[in-house]
């Protein structure tokens, strides 16, 4: 089993956001004997586009319908802009949601649809005429109004029903996996424009995704869940770079992990002995560490050197090596702009390396069962406890 199925992760506390727009605080949600979100404390600012990142089962869209106000929490508050909404139904609250299935009336033109919750709230038609072809020029579809859904492409509907959660003008829109039906390349030119129209307007977005890069393209802050827990929250760059513990390291992106005991420390680094790696991480820079404890050091493929000599300074007979292992290439992916390796050292463990392909026609390129070595720099290793 990996670290994603074998680490229960607590909830990260949270200090409290004096900006705060939503403020959750303590939140447990049960069906029976289960608890789908378990004392979630969490506070998303005004104006910004806060991604729940988790696996299937992790407790984020049942955290969404309690914001939206279709599921009640069993204990815990929920705020929106410093009102409880406790005692608030879907429909009074500053609210829309966005579902991954968009939701749009197969019988009824664009306008029409973008329009219903306007005439719904008995919008005079003129104000809703305007406020319809405002936002439909805003998603880019303002020459598709006389269409029916079954005539747009997936994006061109994704824009429509965007344009209907945003038509009200909420404080707070909610977007269940709102690129999950769009392929890969429409999904990528999509995010930006979702950036763009939430800076336009200066909404508030809660993304739901199990998509990683999409998260980290679209949010300003993540917050990682497993298990119903928040695991860790941060800007993309501290997940990325500073995981919290194992489950977010191997969670977010690619990660090789190694459990080693700490041997010593200095004034400047940590060492740890690794039995499954075959040497001694050093790790930069000094981090807490009781010897003898056990840790993981998590180092990302991209920060990881390969090369067919060792490098100067560590001889390939050094007794006891710091931050360099010797393997050979067993598998390699060339994916375009990047080539991945899976190298498997003398201790037998695989690790996975990735070189960016910065040149054209490389002479020697390295091929499969060629011996190599790996090293990283002393920056590169994350000092994981749990």
């Amino acid at each position: 089993m990996n670290a994603r199925t074998q680490v229960e992760t607590p909830s990260v506390p949270v200090a409290a956001d004096p900006n705060a727009y939503v403020r959750i605080a303590n939140v447990t949600k049960r069906f029976g004997d289960f608890a789908a979100v378990e004392d979630v404390s969490l506070d998303i600012r005004r104006g910004e586009i806060f991604c729940l990142l988790g696996g299937s089962g992790s407790g984020k869209t049942t955290l969404l319908r309690m914001l939206a106000g279709f599921e009640s929490p069993t204990s815990g508050t929920i705020y929106i802009d410093g009102e409880d909404m406790s005692a608030v139904p879907p429909y009074e609250r500053p609210v829309n949601m966005m579902f991954q299935s968009y939701a749009l009336f197969p019988h009824m033109s664009v306008e029409k649809n973008v329009a219903f919750g306007l005439e719904q709230e008995g919008v005079a038609r003129g104000d809703i005429k305007r406020q319809v072809g405002e936002i439909l020029d805003i998603v880019k579809m303002g020459s598709f109004g006389a269409r029916k859904p079954h005539q747009l492409s997936g994006g061109q509907r994704q824009r429509v029903a965007l344009a209907r959660a945003l038509v009200k003008r909420p404080k707070l829109l909610l977007l269940d996996e709102p690129l999950a039906a769009l392929d890969k390349k429409l999904r990528e030119h999509t995010q930006f424009e979702l950036i763009s129209i939430q800076q336009r307007l200066g909404v508030t977005f809660i993304v739901v995704t199990h998509d990683q890069e999409e998260a980290m393209t679209l949010g300003t802050r993540l917050g990682v869940m497993n298990h119903g827990r928040i695991a860790q929250v941060g800007s993309p760059s501290d997940i990325y770079e500073s995981p919290a513990n194992r489950f977010v390291a191997d969670f977010i992106g690619s990660v090789n992990m190694f459990e080693g005991q700490v041997a010593d420390g200095c004034d400047d680094c940590l060492r740890i002995a690794s039995t499954e790696l075959g040497c001694t991480v050093r790790a930069e820079p000094a981090r807490p560490g009781t010897t003898g404890a056990t840790v993981w050091a998590a180092i990302r493929p991209e920060k990881i050197n390969i090369t067919r000599r060792p490098p100067a300074g560590q001889p390939a007979a050094a007794t006891a090596p710091e931050n360099l292992v010797r393997g050979t290439v067993r598998e390699i992916a060339y994916m375009g702009d990047m080539s991945i390796y899976l190298v498997q050292i003398d201790s037998g463990k695989m690790l996975r390396v990735t070189l960016p392909n910065v040149t054209r026609g490389r002479e020697r390129p390295l091929t499969r069962d060629e011996s190599v070595w790996l090293s990283w720099h002393g920056t590169s290793p994350v000092v994981l406890t749990e």
